[in-house]
């Protein structure tokens, strides 16, 4: 059974900094790329930061310069390093497991990230 969990969320003030988790199980985790996604009730679910099996990564314009993903293969974990996050960062985030040329993807449950002071 393919899990991915989130973790780490919760409330921070501007300009402060959170660090995300998502542990994989279930799946060859240094096979998959791996990806973080957010959401609010206002938006559709938008795309926040990936990383490639080679370790390449992008990331949106929004959290360009703010924000870092990493994996670790060893530990079967990614995470997302937010740093200066500002009320717009406010989200539901998500971790996903995608292998495009297969046509796989998985998600996690969500980690709700709130900023407010």
């Amino acid at each position: 059974q393919v899990q991915l969990v989130e973790s780490g969320g919760g409330l921070a003030q501007p300009g402060g900094s959170l660090r995300l988790s998502c542990v994989a199980s279930g799946i060859a985790f240094r096979v998959f790329d791996m990806g973080w996604y957010r959401q609010t009730p206002e938006k559709q679910r938008e795309l926040v930061a990936t990383i490639t099996t080679s370790n390449l990564t992008n990331y949106s314009n929004p959290v360009k310069g703010r924000f870092a993903v990493s994996r670790d293969n060893a530990k079967k974990t990614i995470y997302l390093q937010m740093n200066d996050v500002t009320p717009e960062d406010t989200a539901v985030y998500y971790c996903n497991a995608r292998q495009p040329q297969y046509g796989i993807i998985y998600w996690g449950q969500g980690t709700q990230v709130i900023v407010s002071s």
